[in-house]
C-alpha cells in the first residue's frame, strides 16, 4: 500500500516537474520573442536598412519609371524569393515591375491551378503596395518546351526569344533573375538563368554593333544563393547587414531588406497548392524573407 502511494507522489512529483519545466520554456520563449519582435521592428527602421535604388539607374528625361522585368521558373518564385527586392523597389516609388515566369509549376498536374495562384499572390503585393505589380504586368508562361520539372531540359534559344519579346514590349531596363545555382539547385531555376544570360549577351553585342551608347545597356541582376547556414537564419542577417554595409561596393553588390516581411508571408500563402508545412516553416526562416543579395550581371 505504501509502495503504491509512494509511486503515485513519485509520478505526480515528476509530472509537476515536467509541467513546471515546459512553462519555464514557454514563458523564456515568449519573452524572447517578446524581446527580438520590437528590435527587430527597430532594425527595419533603421537607415541603413531602407531600401536604395540599383545603382547606375535613373528615371528618363521625362519623368518616366524605371521599367524591370523579374525572370522566374515558376509560379511562388517570386513570393517565396523575391519579395525583398519586389516590395522595397515597389516602395521606392521609380520602378514600374513585370514579371515573366516560364511555366505553369505542372509538374504535378496542377498548373491552371498555380497560374491562378501566381495572379493572387501579385494582387496582395499589389494591395499592400499601391499601383505596384498589377496582375496585367504579370505573364506566365505555358509552353510545351518549358515544363516543371527536374528531368525537363528547357530552351535556352526560346527563354532568349521570350525575353526580347518581353523587353520591347515594355521597353524594360533592368532584368532581376536567379543566379547560376538558383537558390535551391532546380534546374529550371538555373536554366533560367542561362536564359538570361545568353540574353544579356545578345543584347550587348547588338548594342555594340550599332555603336549605341551606355544608358541603352540593360542591367541585369542576379539574386545571390547562400549556403545552408544562411539560408535559414533569416532576420538575424539583419545584424550583419547593419555592419557589412559600410563596406559594401553597390556597384556591384546590392542588398535590399524587405520593408513588409509580413506582406511576403501573406503573399506566398496564396499558393494555396504549395502552402504545405515545409514551406511554411521556410519562409518564416528563410533569409530571402527578409534579405536579398542582388549581384550585377554581365553580358
Amino acid at each position: 500500500m505504501h509502495d503504491s502511494v509512494a509511486d503515485l507522489n513519485s509520478a505526480s512529483y515528476r509530472a509537476a516537474v515536467k509541467t513546471q519545466t515546459m512553462m519555464m520554456l514557454l514563458a523564456g520563449l515568449a519573452l524572447g520573442i517578446a524581446f527580438l519582435v520590437p528590435f527587430f521592428c527597430l532594425l527595419l527602421q533603421s537607415s541603413t536598412l531602407q531600401p536604395r535604388p540599383l545603382p547606375s539607374t535613373k528615371k528618363s528625361a521625362n519623368g518616366e519609371n524605371i521599367n524591370v522585368l523579374l525572370v522566374v521558373a515558376h509560379p511562388d518564385d517570386e513570393s517565396m524569393f523575391f519579395g525583398p527586392t519586389l516590395l522595397s523597389l515597389a516602395k521606392l516609388g521609380v520602378y514600374n515591375i513585370h514579371t515573366i515566369c516560364m511555366s505553369t509549376g505542372n509538374a504535378d498536374g496542377l498548373g491552371s491551378a498555380r497560374k491562378s495562384e501566381m495572379y493572387t499572390a501579385c494582387s496582395v503585393l499589389q494591395f499592400e503596395m499601391v499601383g505596384q505589380i498589377p496582375t496585367a504586368n504579370v505573364n506566365v508562361v505555358d509552353h510545351p518546351s518549358l515544363q516543371d520539372g527536374f528531368s525537363c531540359q528547357w530552351d535556352q534559344s526560346l527563354i532568349v526569344k521570350l525575353l526580347r519579346q518581353a523587353v520591347a514590349d515594355h521597353n524594360i531596363q533592368i532584368i532581376l533573375t536567379f543566379d547560376s545555382y538558383g537558390i535551391s539547385g532546380h534546374p529550371n531555376h538555373r536554366a533560367v538563368h542561362s536564359g538570361v544570360r545568353a540574353f544579356l549577351f545578345e543584347e550587348g553585342n547588338t548594342i555594340n554593333s550599332k555603336e549605341g551608347s551606355a544608358d541603352e545597356v540593360i542591367q541585369g541582376w542576379e539574386l545571390a544563393s547562400t549556403n545552408m547556414l544562411r539560408k535559414y537564419s533569416g532576420p538575424f542577417e539583419l545584424c550583419a547587414l547593419v555592419l557589412k554595409r559600410i563596406s559594401i561596393d553597390e556597384e556591384k553588390l546590392h542588398y535590399l531588406v524587405n520593408p513588409s516581411p509580413r506582406t511576403s508571408i501573406v503573399a506566398m500563402s496564396q499558393h494555396r497548392s504549395q502552402w504545405v508545412w515545409y514551406r511554411r516553416l521556410f519562409v518564416l526562416f528563410s533569409r530571402y524573407t527578409y534579405i536579398n543579395t542582388l549581384k550585377k550581371m554581365s553580358g
